[in-house]
């Protein structure tokens, strides 16, 4: 099971999202609970897919996520001028985009693209000089835990609901578990 928060709507992030420079002497997270150097910030996990994409926000000092919201996709690609607005606006530090392998571990098609994508998206944040890495990490099998969640949650109603969203959500999850477990675009080859 996930250890995230999930909520529907991007208001909520907004609500529940924690400043450090606003936190009291009640608050379970201290100064001496983030880790000495690092700065917090957002990171985005994007769920990829050929006709939408699912979004969910990050707190590095929570470590949890939030479902933000589903994009749709032309053919595997966004509107790119939606989706740095987005990073921009929201002061994104990190991008987390989730990498469809099969189950042996093996790239499929999907993957491709999706490796394909994070370099255009690591391409395009680097001629707008915004300070954002881009990494990807494993998403096996997070389709299949967000549809569980989301049904036993009551938050879809039919089978064929989108739980883009939620899939990202667990993304961000395994990626705070074992932030090593992603891997910088520039380190990806090409295939």
């Amino acid at each position: 099971m996930v250890d995230s928060t999930f909520t529907a709507n991007s208001t909520d992030a907004i609500d529940n999202d924690i400043d450090i420079n606003t936190l009291d002497n009640d608050s379970n997270i201290t100064a001496e609970t983030i880790e000495p150097g690092v700065k917090p910030h957002l990171i985005l996990a994007l769920d990829y897919g050929v006709k939408k994409m699912g979004m969910a926000l990050g707190n590095t000092i929570t470590q949890t996520a939030r479902a933000f919201d589903i994009l749709a996709m032309n053919n595997g690609q966004p509107d790119w001028d939606n989706l740095i607005g987005i990073i921009k606006v929201w002061g994104v530090a990190q991008v987390v985009v989730g990498l469809p392998l099969n189950m042996d571990g093996t790239s499929s098609m999907l993957s491709k693209r999706a490796h394909k994508f994070a370099r255009r998206l690591a391409h395009r944040v680097m001629e707008q000089h915004l300070p954002v890495t881009v990494s990807m990490c494993d998403e096996r099998l997070t389709s299949i835990e967000a549809r569980e969640i989301a049904w036993d949650n009551g938050w879809i109603k039919n089978e064929r609901d989108p739980i883009d969203d939620i899939s990202a959500c667990i993304l961000m999850s395994t990626y705070f578990a074992d932030p090593n477990s992603s891997i910088a675009i520039d380190a990806i080859k090409a295939e």
